[in-house]
């Protein structure tokens, strides 16, 4: 019987250590951007599949929300191993940068220690592409985020379809407008009624006149009850009265991490599909 047990122990150490072997990993990198002359963190999740082999992955460039960092979607869902289950999954690279507490993603015309659009789609695309077996190509490459991030994902990918091929937003603060005094975004742009066109040119849902129809895959999405939906709901309309086809979805839900931790998953597939299709 003692024998038994200990045979059944050393079984499930074995699998214990085998399931923990080829788990994705993540590495946690030093940048350095040159235009705004600093070292910036990153993390980099590689899934299961990367170690031990030659092929190359897609990259899927996931950003945090004002007030964040770049290691919020490994410490603040629920299940930890979220993110990394979904690299798994998907066979998908995660790159997870520091987009700066409130930087909000566009190269500030007033402080030149936030130029964060430069970063994300210059600087650092070139690092993780240099030192990671990545698809070098806009169809291996997509962009999200939450709240600050959103509107990230969809400025960044909208400004630069030759970088991004695929694009998303969770609970994106998609039109800036409305929020004058919030989070910030006086400090990268000066006030809003003293340089109204600032704000008028980077603010997501007046970029739609740089899309044009199947050029690049977006998928968004909002919880009915966050402070965002009406935003995003008027960003849905106006894609669709210029033709843009994109995925629009409002889940019960409000601005916290319980949301997007479900809402990743979907978005996920969804760029999982695009890289499938395009060949990646």
């Amino acid at each position: 019987m003692k024998k038994e047990i200990l045979n059944h122990l050393a079984i499930l150490f074995i699998l214990f250590s085998s399931s923990q072997a080829f788990a994705a990993s993540v590495d946690t990198v030093i940048t350095k951007s040159k235009v705004m002359n600093k070292e910036i963190k990153a993390a980099v999740i590689k899934p299961q599949l990367y170690e031990g082999s030659t092929k190359r992955f897609p990259v899927l460039y996931l950003l945090h929300g004002a007030g964040g960092k770049y290691s919020d979607w490994l410490l603040n869902t629920k299940d930890k191993e979220a993110v990394k289950k979904l690299a798994d999954n998907f066979s998908i690279i995660v790159v997870c940068p520091d987009g700066g507490v409130t930087s909000w993603y566009f190269d500030s015309p007033i402080d030149p220690s936030y130029q964060y659009e430069t970063y994300i789609a210059k600087e650092l695309v070139e690092f993780v592409d240099s030192r990671y077996r990545t698809i070098n190509d806009k169809n291996g490459r997509a962009i999200t985020g939450l709240s600050m991030g959103g509107h990230g994902g969809l400025y960044l990918a909208f400004r630069h379809q030759d970088i991004y091929g695929a694009c998303g937003s969770m609970s994106g603060g998609v039109d800036i407008r409305p929020f004058p005094e919030n989070w910030n975004i006086a400090k990268r742009l000066g006030p809003y009624n003293q340089f109204p066109d600032r704000w008028e040119a980077n603010t997501v849902i007046n970029l739609t006149h740089l899309l044009s129809p199947n050029k690049l895959a977006i998928i968004f999405d909002v919880g009915r009850n966050d402070f965002f939906y009406d935003v995003n709901v008027a960003l849905h309309d106006k894609l669709i009265a210029r033709n843009i086809p994109h995925d629009f979805t409002v889940r019960p839900g409000v601005h916290n991490f319980e949301y997007w931790e479900n809402a990743i998953a979907y978005q996920m597939m969804y760029f999982s599909k695009f890289f499938s299709k395009s060949g990646s």
